[in-house]
């Protein structure tokens, strides 16, 4: 049975890719500090391949704990999202880039044959051509401290010696979405869909500007992907995670819920100037591993909207639904 690290397990995209990979037969460890709490994961306790260590990323001795006898790892902890990484600009170093080096540095010691980060799709900012669809060759231009740290710990994995028993993979993630374990209520799609259920007037700031979508399951899934991959098709090389067809501007995100919430009641604020608009190509990861997503924005939509409406959710804008 392989075993699998994955950092950040109990978090938004990472507790649906523990799942995963325990319904695979894997066994898995978490490494995590709980900062959102650990309900997303504490059922797993009753699968006899989960295993879980507390504990902050910029320890060494619990990083090497915890990769102690793995065969591979899955890199999400960390600062994740603009505002959250804006509030200590240090924190976010500390954690998003010196423990991160640790993390890789220690696996490539203990012997860890993959290494899966994850990456952003914000790491390219704005596209230079409107009519484009940036492929991962694209130039990288971040506009957020966020973005920055994933831009410099893509390029420390790229610098590292090809002769490493650690092979890294990059995933740049489209921009996440949908139920999750650990559910979020202010991203997107999300937080649209949320205010619109619950008969509330959206404010939109920039309805022109692209972005590329990807459900939470889906990007977990992308994960599973590059462990399971052929080392000669993954090793070294990074992929945009999504889909081509899954670019939206803000307005066509509204256009979707309109659908299923014909009342809606939305304000537009005219704005000119986005630091980040950019379409993606994902076809790259399709052609090289097979991957597909399941979900698509009006898929996730419904299933945000069903489970407001229905009272899934005691209060859907409490802090412990947000990164910060």
């Amino acid at each position: 049975m392989k075993k699998v690290l994955v950092t950040g397990g109990a978090g938004y995209i990472g507790s649906t890719l523990v799942q995963l990979l325990l319904d695979k037969g894997y066994f898995v460890r978490v490494l995590d500090n709980l900062s959102f709490g650990g309900e997303a994961i504490v059922d797993l306790f009753n699968n006899p391949n989960f295993e879980f260590i507390k504990g902050d990323i910029r320890d060494v001795e619990i990083q090497r704990r915890a990769i102690q006898g793995m065969d591979a790892v899955a890199h999400l902890a960390g600062i994740v999202g603009d505002p959250a990484c804006a509030i200590d600009k240090d924190l976010t170093n500390a954690v998003n880039l010196e423990a991160s080096y640790d993390t890789y540095r220690l696996s490539e010691e203990m012997g860890v044959k993959r290494f899966v980060f994850a990456s952003t799709c914000s790491t390219y900012g704005k596209m230079a051509d409107p009519e484009a669809f940036l492929t991962e060759t694209g130039d990288l231009s971040p506009v957020s401290l966020y973005a920055e740290t994933k831009v410099q710990f893509e390029q420390f994995l790229v610098e590292q010696p090809r002769t490493n028993v650690c092979k890294p993979v990059r995933l740049r993630f489209s921009t996440v979405y949908g139920l999750s374990r650990r559910p979020r209520f202010d991203l997107t799609v999300n937080e649209f869909t949320k205010e619109l259920a619950l008969k509330r007037e959206l404010v939109i700031f920039g309805e022109q500007f692209w972005r590329p979508y990807c459900h939470v399951l889906d990007l977990a899934r992308s994960i599973v992907f590059a462990i399971e991959a052929e080392e000669s098709k993954v090793a070294w090389d990074v992929f945009n995670v999504g889909s081509t067809n899954e670019n939206y501007t803000k307005q066509m995100l509204v256009n979707e819920i309109v659908k299923v919430i014909p009342d809606a009641v939305i304000k537009y604020v005219k704005r000119d100037e986005d630091p980040r608009d950019y379409r993606v190509n994902c076809d790259k990861i399709e052609k090289v591993l097979g991957f597909k997503i399941q979900m698509t924005v009006p898929d996730g939509i419904k299933q945000i909207k069903q489970s407001v409406e229905e009272g899934f959710f005691n209060n859907p804008d409490d802090s412990k639904y947000k990164n910060i």
